[in-house]
């Protein structure tokens, strides 16, 4: 079995992928045995389909799965998850402001805990953009009853029974530490790098996602409170 599974959706990062690449493959080899790279192509229009298919040709390791249109963050997370075949499975965006070597700096917790959430540390976004997504994560923790800092960075790793009890609906991805303690698993939280965009758009503004977030927020609340949890006397 592969030791990790590293699952990245993608979406316009034709200009990023070749750095992504090497970005990966350079923190991995040195400390990682086997392992793949799970890119999901989610309907992108602007030539990184063929640069995908480039990448798969040179290197075993790299593993495509094309969408025929845009179909979503969650969606291109859940067909990773689903493909993954790793022991463990990492998550991570393509733009890089997140640092592939952090993967094995989560490696080590793999030990105690099922899910290893990153928090990013002197965030190199706007301030705009860190406002809103500090008063975000305590909107959402204060309706799911979680107290995540950080449920929004791309870079996650957990074992692979964890991707494979989650069933994910449409903007579920910005909740994966919730479902997982929900599923029962162990969560932990850890600090992480983080930099600033070198290519490419990001693919959300601040509007277009809060009334959407506070929404989903209060689905997953909802579930929260219905969970059932039973234990088996003599067990």
């Amino acid at each position: 079995m592969k030791e990790v599974s590293v699952v990245v959706p993608i979406y316009n990062e034709r200009d990023d992928l070749m750095r992504l690449y090497f970005a990966i493959t350079g923190a991995l080899d040195p400390h990682v045995g086997e392992y793949e790279i799970i890119l999901v192509n989610d309907g992108s229009t602007d030539g990184s389909g063929p640069q995908l298919d480039k990448l798969a040709e040179s290197d075993a390791k790299i593993r495509v799965i094309h969408f025929e249109q845009n179909c979503g963050q969650t969606a291109a997370i859940s067909a990773g998850l689903k493909a993954a075949e790793g022991r463990y499975v990492a998550l991570m965006d393509g733009d890089l402001q997140t640092f592939p070597e952090d993967i094995v700096k989560l490696l080590p917790y793999m030990e105690q805990y099922d899910f290893a959430n990153g928090t990013r540390v002197d965030r190199k976004d706007t301030l705009v953009k860190k406002v809103s997504s500090k008063v975000g994560n305590g909107v959402r923790n204060k309706i799911t009853g979680d107290r995540i800092q950080d449920t929004g960075c791309p870079m996650k790793l957990f074992k692979r029974e964890v991707a494979q009890s989650f069933n994910l609906y449409e903007g579920f991805h910005r909740f994966l530490p919730t479902l997982a303690r929900m599923n029962g698993f162990s969560v932990v939280e850890v600090p992480v790098g983080h930099r600033e965009r070198t290519a490419g758009t990001s693919k959300y503004g601040v509007l277009n996602r809060a009334f959407v977030g506070l929404m989903d927020a209060i689905v997953i609340g909802w579930l929260r409170k219905r969970t059932i949890n039973y234990q088996i006397r003599g067990e």
